[in-house]
């Protein structure tokens, strides 16, 4: 349950990642969506940590020895700290922003789907319904993440009006956008 917090596809990590991105998103509506994505994953921090403390808070000195969490006790007794299953502590150099919508999106539409892998492997490993459950919704909502930022990703090549779309940085090179039609 560590790695959903402060692993390199963690919750942590994604909100971060999509709050950071929405300030060059060229477009209202690709701004808004990763605004609420973003919004949306902090929620999920709570949930993860919520069980966590859950998991760890009445564990004995053998309980958390037998459990290979000895380092960790050492360093954080049973506080909630952001790393990965692996003990390598969250950090911002696993995520991107570039500035470059497509390419943004793209990376947000591969993070959640290694979300959602991890939580299918957090699945194969739990037989805890106080535990299934919250993981269950957490892996539908990365699902609903990734039609999301396809559909945001849909919206920035309707935009860039071009049939290579990857050739330039339109909020750095100052490519416009195609002008924007009623329908």
């Amino acid at each position: 349950m560590l790695l959903p917090l402060g692993g390199p596809d963690g919750e942590l990590g994604a909100a971060t990642r999509y709050l950071s991105q929405r300030y060059t998103a060229p477009w209202g509506q690709v701004r808004a969506g990763l605004t609420d994505v973003g919004t949306e994953e902090l929620a999920h921090i709570e949930l993860v940590s919520t069980i966590l403390y859950q998991l760890t808070r009445n564990l004995t000195v053998d309980q958390i020895k037998e459990g290979g969490l000895d380092a960790y006790f050492v360093d954080h007794t049973t506080g909630i700290y952001p790393q990965a299953a692996s003990g390598v502590p969250f950090s911002a150099s696993t995520l991107q922003s570039t500035g470059d919508i497509v390419c943004d999106l793209v990376e947000d539409l591969a993070a959640e789907q290694k979300a959602r892998v991890t939580y299918d492997n957090i699945l194969r490993l739990v037989d805890d319904p106080d535990i299934l459950d919250p993981i269950r919704f957490l892996r539908e909502r990365e699902i609903v993440h990734f039609q999301r930022f396809g559909e945001m990703l849909r919206i920035a090549q309707e935009q860039l009006d071009s049939k290579n779309f990857y050739a330039f940085n339109p909020s750095f090179d100052g490519v416009p956008a195609k002008p924007q039609t009623k329908k």
